[in-house]
């Protein structure tokens, strides 16, 4: 059991409340016109810069639990590492390793899909984000699943592809496909029959999270499973379609089904197996639900498959989602929540939903639920179910009001927030709604520290992981963004290396503490022990080491 907070020795600590503001998808890049954050009118975030303590963290790669410093961070991890005061090894390095050491193979979940389409002479379905991303999937866990489904004899497989273009490059669907279907071609045979059934944009069908919009789901369901939709003879096919009638980016793709002779050539049936192989839990669960439970209520599935469905990972280890599924995911112990509740500290998580499950279940060590009714309050502010470059202020100001009536309640010691603007409208493309969204954000950031003020508190203004400070593809060499054939800038749409900003804003304790010199050392692990020090406690022994000392 997780144990109590001891109490600093020379510190009491900050005498009002303090708080974690997260700006999601917020790095520190350089001021270049493909630079959302510097080119907004953010007068707070320019004074917080110049007036206050400042520490640039690391939010990806090696830094967050990824196999390597290529390897861009996300809302996922960096909230697990934010929370936890911890770095684990995550999804990516998790599948990657059980790949390598054969653990996955040699898994009772693996063996049973394989016995199950051997015994019913059904098919093995791959279903997931096809990129090398690697935030939410990666191409190479599904071709390393697809060389051992042959070598163990395994007839026949399809494979349902979710198109990226959030993480990869917004329009490089093509360069994954056409790659791809040549190695297919290699691994078929007589006794291998192999090819692409269905897929569709990310954002489209199959991938919502936080129960924002289960038509998506249904949409998914009714493409891969049912075989219904538009017909195409391949997935290229259908992708030079689409741009050309839609003029959408990747994510923004209609469903689209592969047909030979008017039939669908892979929907999901009684004896088949089914694995999902996104390794990443949020955009995994409602899926999982859709194939897992018997009785589901969300949309009339119209057919229910007896199938045996698994995950790359269990997504939710609490309400066990999937059932089934390949590699175990982290054990995170020890969070933040965990101390604080165990000491006696009120706390409350608060974002709009398309964040919400970052400052709750992934802050909380990838778990459901509260570690105390009475010490913790969640409070989730409804999405606009809108394209965001349409609605860049997302709810950042609906937010900002409960947070600043929540701290002048004066019932929290710790409060929690992500304003998802920079991240969710950075996804988009659109330069000029990114820099809308980080100038909503600065007013409200404006207004919540004049309460933190008023209230005698202090806040630590953070991000997770970079997004909105490079909007456009930059060529490594010239520094410049690229241009495409058209002679207009490419959009990026991914999230960024670069490192956050870490600013502790504080006009209460003089004297009290000092902010480390930053040489380059710190990361999003060490903003928990920062936390619980502001708050007047030593920071647990496994936990990363505070930005502060105390004089």
């Amino acid at each position: 059991m997780t144990d109590k907070l001891r109490k600093l020795d020379k510190f009491d600590g900050v005498s009002g409340p303090v708080l974690t503001v997260v700006m999601d998808g917020v790095g520190i890049a350089p001021d270049t016109i493909s630079n959302a954050v510097t080119g907004a009118y953010a007068k707070t975030l320019e004074m917080l810069m110049k007036k206050y303590p400042m520490v640039k963290l690391k939010a990806h790669g090696t830094a967050v639990g990824l196999p390597s410093d290529e390897d861009m961070g996300n809302s996922e991890v960096g909230h697990n590492a934010l929370g936890s005061g911890q770095v684990f090894a995550q999804g990516a390095k998790l599948v990657s390793s059980s790949i390598e050491s054969g653990k996955m193979f040699a898994s009772d979940t693996w063996r049973e899909l394989v016995a199950n389409v051997k015994k019913n002479n059904g098919t093995l379905h791959f279903l997931g984000l096809f990129s090398d991303g690697n935030v939410h999937s990666h191409i190479n866990h599904l071709k390393a699943m697809i060389v051992e489904a042959k070598a163990e004899n395994v007839r026949r497989v399809r494979i349902h592809i979710l198109i990226d273009g959030r993480d990869v490059g917004e329009t490089s669907a093509l360069e994954y496909i056409e790659p791809f279907e040549a190695f297919l071609a290699e691994m078929r045979s007589p006794e291998f029959d192999i090819m692409i059934a269905s897929g569709g944009g990310r954002m489209q069908i199959t991938m919502d999270r936080y129960e924002a919009d289960w038509s998506m789901v249904e949409r998914g369901w009714h493409t891969h499973v049912l075989g219904e939709g538009r017909q195409f003879d391949s997935a290229a096919e259908a992708v030079k379609t689409y741009r050309a009638e839609l003029h959408v980016i990747d994510q923004d793709l209609p469903a689209f089904v592969i047909a030979k002779g008017g039939k669908p050539v892979g929907t999901i049936n009684d004896g088949d197996s089914v694995i999902f192989f996104n390794f990443r839990g949020d955009r995994a669960i409602e899926i999982s639900k859709t194939f897992d439970y018997q009785d589901f209520k969300k949309f009339d599935r119209v057919r229910y498959p007896k199938v045996m469905y698994a995950g790359m990972l269990e997504y939710d280890g609490d309400l066990h989602i999937p059932k089934k599924f390949l590699v175990n995911p982290p054990e995170i112990a020890n969070t933040m929540a965990e101390y604080l509740t165990n000491t006696g500290v009120a706390q409350l998580a608060i974002s709009e939903t398309q964040k919400y499950g970052h400052v709750t279940y992934f802050w909380n060590g990838n778990k459901s639920g509260k570690f105390s009714e009475k010490l913790e309050t969640y409070i989730e502010i409804p999405s606009d179910r809108v394209p965001f470059e349409q609605r860049p202020w997302m709810k950042c100001a609906e937010i900002t009001d409960k947070l600043i009536e929540c701290i002048e309640s004066g019932k929290y010691r710790y409060l929690r927030v992500n304003y998802p603007n920079g991240d969710m409208v950075g996804h988009t493309g659109s330069l000029e709604a990114t820099r809308c969204s980080i100038e909503a954000l600065d007013l409200q950031l404006g207004r919540l520290l004049a309460a933190v003020d008023k209230a005698g508190g202090v806040a630590l203004i953070t991000a997770d992981h970079g997004n909105a400070d490079e909007m456009l593809e930059m060529d490594k060499k010239t520094g410049l963004p690229k241009v495409g054939k058209d002679g207009k800038y490419k959009a990026k749409t991914s999230h960024t290396l670069n490192p956050v900003p870490c600013i502790i804003y504080d006009n209460v304790t003089s004297g009290a503490y000092r902010v480390k010199e930053d040489k380059g050392q710190f990361g999003l692990s060490n903003v928990a022990a920062t936390m619980v020090n502001l708050m007047g406690y030593k920071a647990p022994a496994m936990w990363d080491e505070s930005i502060i000392e105390v004089e």
